[in-house]
């Protein structure tokens, strides 16, 4: 999705000495008449692993011939994951990939060097009310990686792994835990995994990975004795041993992976280690040298 250039998430907290090591409430963005909670980046926190972008929407309901639509606009340097919960998503992006996002698929586009995409709901789903409820995130591409050729990557549902225990639900979306993998292919080493808990059920989060953290979507979990209320980003030390019961049926996103190699500049849509290539990309879209999304004649203009 397109984002407004604003500043970072604020209203995070810090548990020196305790876990989580950061406690981070999301903060309200309008997207064009999506309203999004975004959880990252953060003032004290720009990347967990490779994640550098977290964006919650919905559940909100649209009206019979309403939906999102989110025109083309550009991204460089780094990668989008979507996820739904609920609600479908038409993705149409300048390498010609057209492709229906539902809930409980993996949908990884890498924009490496440049490419330009849109997001709308389908013409056929306009057609009753219907709902959107899921999560967006971008991750951040390595340095030697950041000019790769763009890719459009979709595993269905059924193909990414489910693992059930006395109340725990999850579905491995990218990477490993709880010891399967999603046949997913990535840049980096980082994982992505939904886990829904009934109440008083327990999962673990995984020490090996060397930077986590969980996004609570809604309910209330305890964690060494604290609780915490959704929506709510929790950021571990690495190492740390924790173990996340739900106080109330809850729903998480359990993300991170390895820590990358140094911060990135953001401006708009565009990642990238380098001040230098934000700015050609700023030139590029604005000259309309991005290669163009096939079937759409708008455009979202470079910010002013």
């Amino acid at each position: 999705m397109s984002r407004p250039p604003t500043s970072a998430a604020s209203g995070g907290e810090t548990h020196p000495g305790s876990i989580p090591e950061l406690v981070v409430v999301p903060r309200l963005h309008d997207l064009g008449g999506l309203t999004v909670r975004r959880a990252l980046p953060h003032g004290k926190r720009q990347m967990v692993g490779p994640f550098i972008f977290l964006d919650h929407f919905g559940p909100v309901q649209f009206d019979a011939g309403q939906g999102m639509d989110v025109r083309p606009h550009p991204h460089i340097g780094l990668a989008t994951v979507t996820y739904l919960f609920e609600g479908c998503i038409l993705h149409r992006d300048s390498e010609g990939n057209i492709q229906e996002i539902t809930p409980g698929a993996l949908n990884l586009m890498t924009a490496g060097r440049g490419i330009a995409h849109s997001e709308r709901t389908p013409a056929g789903v306009r057609q009753a009310s219907h709902g959107m409820f899921g999560l967006q995130s971008w991750i951040a591409l390595p340095m030697d990686q950041e000019e790769i050729a763009p890719s459009f990557q979709h595993v269905a549902a059924d193909r990414l792994p489910i693992i059930e225990d006395r109340g725990l639900r999850a579905r491995v979306i990218a990477g490993a835990a709880f010891g399967v993998a999603a046949p997913v292919s990535r840049l980096s080493d980082w994982f992505y995994v939904e886990v829904a808990l009934a109440a008083g059920a327990a999962a673990p989060l995984d020490p090996d990975h060397e930077e986590r953290a969980l996004y609570l979507v809604d309910g209330e979990i305890e964690i060494a004795g604290e609780l915490f209320a959704g929506p709510r980003l929790l950021v571990f030390r690495p190492g740390d041993r924790i173990t996340v019961t739900a106080a109330q049926p809850s729903r998480l996103m359990f993300l991170g992976g390895a820590r990358m190699e140094g911060p990135r500049h953001i401006w708009w849509n565009f990642v990238s280690s380098s001040q230098a290539r934000i700015e050609q990309a700023k030139e590029d879209w604005k000259a309309g040298r991005f290669p163009a999304v096939p079937d759409e004649t708008e455009f979202i203009p470079l910010p002013g």
